[in-house]
């Protein structure tokens, strides 16, 4: 079996601001990254900023492998990322929150199977015969939520992180138990989960940055079977634009509590064939 590609569609979160989501595909393999937003300037990395450092050092790592399974390519796939970190890093880390760290999922089709990993906050839908199932659990922002209200309402209206904000999400990210993909092969490898499903020719995966599956988890208008329906009937251009409609009508983040008006959007649809 192999995938056949059927539409990905990946928006920045503010047209000024570079995108730090990545997504790709191959026959067996499709990927989806969300570099975790930085918390200072660039400098570590040089010029650029270590969301879009990770992000970009891991799809292109992805496009690369061709490993037996899925455990075989995540460790394939650390190690490149620890080798190139050590390359390119210009300075060491000013605190542990500088160290780059993004969510990512990702699906390889193994025999008759999709095994399927992931870390952090990128779900997977796998739409399977008459059932969606949620491969990496349903989509959940609810702490994220609450994290925004605690630090006062409206909070992510403001155009840059700043002030007590930035210093509560810096030490939020320097915690140990802040578990994401990052440039340390033995802490990302205890922070993927990894899962295995029987899969069929006709079946859809649709991997996805927290930006889009936020319909589901932040604003509530879909479950599962209700995204993947409207995805099939309407396409993932129109969930976008429905995603940032959400996010313009409250651009106070008041009846949303969030860290931005809009995140990084990325979406992957693959197709079972064969």
């Amino acid at each position: 079996m192999h995938f056949d590609f059927i539409q990905t569609i990946s928006l920045n979160g503010q047209l000024a601001k570079p995108n730090d989501d990545r997504v790709g595909a191959s026959a067996r393999m499709g990927w989806v990254v969300d570099g975790a937003t930085d918390m200072g300037p660039p400098g570590l990395l040089g010029a650029q900023g270590g969301a879009a450092w990770l992000a970009s050092t891991t799809s292109a790592a992805m496009a690369t492998l061709d490993e037996r399974d899925m455990r075989a390519t995540c460790a394939a796939l650390f190690d490149q990322i620890a080798a190139r970190y050590a390359a390119q890093q210009t300075r060491a880390p000013l605190a542990p929150w500088e160290l780059p760290k993004a969510a990512f999922c990702a699906a390889q089709l193994v025999g008759d199977a999709v095994e399927i990993a992931w870390a952090a906050d990128c779900p997977t839908l796998l739409a399977r015969g008459n059932e969606t199932i949620w491969c990496t659990g349903t989509p959940d922002s609810s702490s994220e939520a609450a994290d925004a209200l605690r630090l006062g309402a409206g909070t992510g209206a403001a155009p840059e992180i700043i002030g007590a904000v930035l210093e509560d999400r810096r030490a939020q990210r320097a915690q140990n138990d802040h578990r994401a993909l990052g440039v340390i092969p033995d802490a990302s490898a205890i922070a993927t989960h990894h899962a295995r499903f029987d899969v069929a020719p006709g079946d859809d995966l649709l991997l996805m940055s927290d930006g889009f599956s936020s319909l589901v988890s932040d604003y509530g208008r879909y479950d599962g079977d209700g995204l993947m329906q409207a995805i099939r009937t309407r396409g993932l251009a129109a969930l976008a634009q429905e995603i940032r409609e959400i996010e313009q009508a409250d651009a106070a983040c008041l009846t949303y509590p969030r860290f931005k008006i809009s995140d990084d959007a990325t979406a992957l649809w693959l197709r079972v064939a064969g």
